[in-house]
């Protein structure tokens, strides 16, 4: 099996796992079709950093006060698609817009062995 099949049978499970039922078909030959999903919306979000506080602090919070993340300056950035890690990258400007270099992609079976 080629390594393209088995990223898409990957694939293939993941989305199975995160929408049941959904219609998938595959070819003559067992491989998947994943053109019924290409089109599908997703979200795509960027985490710098977390933090807990309570909400005491978090009601005194005003324009100029600082949160202190978790990650350190200079860390790589998560990237999730709808909720579930998929990469690290690091801020670019592009044309005065902010955008995301990928430095590391989760592989498809990692992805999904953290879904379980």
């Amino acid at each position: 099996m080629s390594a393209n099949l088995n990223d898409s049978a990957a694939e293939l499970a993941a989305f199975e796992q995160l929408n049941p039922g959904a219609p998938v078909s595959t070819g003559a030959a067992g491989e998947v079709n994943l053109d019924v999903i290409l089109d599908v919306p997703v979200t795509l979000s960027m985490e710098v950093g977390r933090t807990r506080i309570p909400i005491r602090n978090l009601l005194q919070l005003n324009q100029g006060s600082v949160v202190e993340l978790e990650r350190a300056a200079g860390e790589p950035l998560d990237v999730f698609v709808n909720g579930t890690l998929v990469a690290h990258g690091e801020v670019v400007v592009v044309n005065d817009k902010f955008g995301i270099r990928l430095t590391d992609v989760v592989s498809p079976a990692e992805r999904i062995r953290k879904l379980k």
